[in-house]
Parts: structure tokens; C-alpha cells; sequence
């Protein structure tokens, strides 16, 4: 299930994307004869892969198209990337615009917060790194335990530990994963603003939390950025969440903005799922629910014919037309789809276009829920109250 060799019937698709991204992402790649593509159409292609826009969540400024590293110690699919030319995406990413690189200390457990800082190198002054704790993780082991911990001593070995992986001496925005609703975020924040004051920690966020527990956390110490997941395939936060952040001053940086690779068009109606791929246990891809959900795909491959942009770079231009706080962070593990996605960047909609497709789209009901109910229960908690 590459997404590479996938090949869309309308609009650009990923396997030209590839092509081009070899030629741009590393003339060593290639042998000289390719690598020599005529120059107009190789400054076109370079243009179209850089991120130039920037954006603010709350004070802190990051490019308007950030890269997600998740699946960089291990792709959904379960394969083990190579992990020097996982190095080779996240400098070429620094290359072209990037500066937001998200990471999280449960992914691997810990690998991606590795990978991540023996990438950057003497680029670490000019990126902004966000990783995220939370989950009950032993912090001797490695070993991933029952449940979540969010406990103010916890907190702090835990950035310690992270800072030795991601080989620096501060995390420019440190979310919690998940909100414990065991320990008040009063007592959370607190720890972190400890960190802060140690020049440890620079800005904190929070992912998939309850609307209470922001406000909490807001009136202790600003919130720079929330994460949840967001995308044309799932669009729970525009109910409450991004008109929060919007009324508070805080960003918003959408996971999985690609829907797991749903809308680039690498899914299709009879794709079945490796065991160990977590989509195979999400309702949305099933066997009943795919082909529904599909109308979708058809409705990005035609705004990507009309606007000669990719699905998945349609997709992102998408969210990123929504608010100017939103900051998606698509994840990859291939050269070619890093530099598409960061083509969304040049990707404009009027506001003609815009009420068009978002007329379109309203006529799709998207069937399934986007997590497993194990996963879900972690959503939207709020934390314990402060005695």
C-alpha cells in the first residue's frame, strides 16, 4: 500500500511527485543525465516545494507547512525506514522552508525523538522542535505502561530525558499527549512553567484535550497551540476547538491532516490493512464505510485538476484557507511526498473557490469513527479538579 505507486485518474499524482522530488531533493540521488532536467522546469518544481509562508501559534512564528517524523522509527504499514534517508527528509524539509518538525516521546517509544535530533545538526537554532509527554512511559526502560502520567515530578525527568535525545538544551513548544484526569492541569502547568523558567521549555500546548481543562491551563500560563486531529476527513474540531483557540490567541496544529494517507489517494475500496496498521481498526476504512467515503477523494482529485495542485496538496491548502492560526503537520517517510506537501503552500483558494468546494463537500457524509473506541477514550478528557 505505497502511496507512491498509486496513480490517480485525475489531477497530479504522487508517482510524478516522486520523480521530481528525487531531482530536487538530492542531485546525488540520481545519476547527472537526470539530474540535468531542463532548468525552467526544475526552478519551477523547486518553487512549488518550498514552504515561504509563516504563521504564528500564539507568539511563537513556525512556516506555514510543518513536517510530522511519527512514523519515521516505524510506518504504519510496520516497515522500519532507513533511518539515514529519514535524516536526508528532515534536513531537505529545513532546506525548503520548514521550520515546525513534530515529534512525540511515545513514538518508537522514544526512536523518532532520536532520529529527529541527530538530523537537525547546525540547523537547530533556525527550526522550532514540539514533542509531547503524557503517556505512562517507564523512563528507565522504555517500556510503555498502563494508562497515562502526567505527574509534576514525572513531567520533569521526562524533558530531561528528552532533551538528551533530541541533543539540545531547550523544546521550543512541549505539549501533553493526553490530558491525565488524574492530576489537575493546574498542578501540570505548574511543572511546566518551572521548565519554562529554567529556559528548559519555551512554549507548552496541549493535544486532543477538554474544553474546561484549556481554559484552566490558559489562566495559569498562556497555551501556544493545541493539537488535534483535523482534516477534510474528520472536521470534529470546528465545532468548539478552533473557535476556542481563535477566542484565547491560541494556534492550532492539526495531526493527520492527510486523513493517514485517505486523502492523497493511496487508499481505494478494496485496500485491506496489514495487521499492526491501526487503520485497519478504524471504522471509517471498512469494508462497508470505504467506498462512501471515497466521494471524498473524487472531490480533492477534481480541485487538483482545477488547480493543477496534487489531492493531497488540495487537502492541506484546505486547511490551511480555514484560519490563519493553522499549522498542519503532515508525516512521511518519502522524500517525493514531503516536497508535494509543501507545494500546499502556493496553493490559494478565493473566496468564490472556497464557498464552492465547501458546498461540494457538505453533500459528503463521511461514515465510521477515525479512531478505535480504546484510542477515542483518550480524547477530550478533562483534568482532574484543582483541591
Amino acid at each position: 500500500m505505497d502511496p507512491s505507486t498509486d496513480q490517480p485518474t485525475s489531477g497530479l499524482n504522487r508517482r510524478d511527485l516522486l520523480k521530481t522530488g528525487l531531482i530536487l531533493a538530492g542531485g546525488a540521488m540520481l545519476p547527472a543525465c537526470a539530474a540535468s532536467a531542463p532548468a525552467a522546469a526544475s526552478r519551477s518544481a523547486s518553487a512549488k516545494s518550498q514552504v515561504r509562508g509563516r504563521r504564528k501559534l500564539g507568539t511563537l512564528q513556525v512556516s506555514s507547512v510543518g513536517l510530522g517524523v511519527q512514523n519515521m522509527s516505524r510506518k504504519y504499514t510496520t516497515e522500519v525506514p532507513n533511518r539515514a534517508e529519514m535524516h536526508h527528509i528532515i534536513r531537505t524539509a529545513y532546506d525548503q522552508g520548514v521550520t515546525l518538525f513534530d515529534a512525540a516521546e511515545v513514538y518508537g517509544p522514544w526512536e523518532v525523538e532520536r532520529i529527529l535530533g541527530e538530523a537537525v545538526g547546525p540547523s537547530r537554532n533556525k527550526i522550532v522542535i514540539e514533542t509531547k509527554f503524557g503517556w505512562n512511559i517507564d523512563q528507565k526502560t522504555g517500556q510503555r505502561l498502563p494508562g497515562l502520567n502526567s505527574r509534576p515530578d514525572h513531567i520533569k525527568v521526562v524533558v530531561e530525558n528528552m532533551l538528551q535525545r533530541l541533543r539540545t538544551d531547550r523544546i521550543d513548544l512541549l505539549y501533553q499527549h493526553r490530558v491525565d484526569p488524574a492530576v489537575p492541569i493546574e498542578d501540570v502547568v505548574g511543572a511546566i512553567k518551572d521548565l519554562i523558567g529554567q529556559g528548559k521549555v519555551l512554549h507548552y500546548g496541549l493535544s486532543e484535550p477538554g474544553l474546561k481543562t484549556v481554559r484552566r491551563a490558559h489562566a495559569v500560563h498562556p497555551v501556544t497551540a493545541i493539537q488535534n486531529e483535523y482534516s477534510l476527513l474528520w472536521r470534529g474540531p470546528e465545532a468548539e476547538v478552533i473557535p476556542l483557540c481563535q477566542e484565547l490567541g491560541i494556534g492550532f496544529v492539526p495531526w493527520s491532516p492527510l486523513g493517514v494517507g485517505f486523502l492523497t489517494g493511496a487508499i481505494d475500496a478494496g485496500t485491506r490493512f496489514a495487521p499492526g496498521d491501526i487503520r485497519g481498526a478504524e471504522s471509517r476504512f471498512s469494508p462497508e464505510n470505504l467506498p462512501g467515503n471515497l466521494a471524498l477523494v473524487e472531490l480533492v482529485k477534481r480541485w487538483g485538476t482545477r488547480k493543477e495542485a496534487t489531492a493531497a496538496q488540495i487537502s492541506l491548502a484546505w486547511l490551511l484557507a480555514q484560519k490563519p492560526f493553522i499549522v498542519p503537520i503532515p508525516g512521511t517517510t518519502q522524500m517525493a511526498h514531503m516536497l508535494e506537501n509543501n507545494g500546499a503552500d502556493a496553493v490559494r483558494f478565493t473566496a468564490d473557490e472556497l464557498g464552492q468546494f465547501n458546498a461540494e463537500l457538505a453533500k459528503i457524509q463521511v461514515k465510521g469513527e477515525r479512531l478505535p473506541q480504546m484510542v477515542l477514550q483518550f480524547s477530550a478528557v478533562e483534568a482532574a479538579p484543582k483541591p
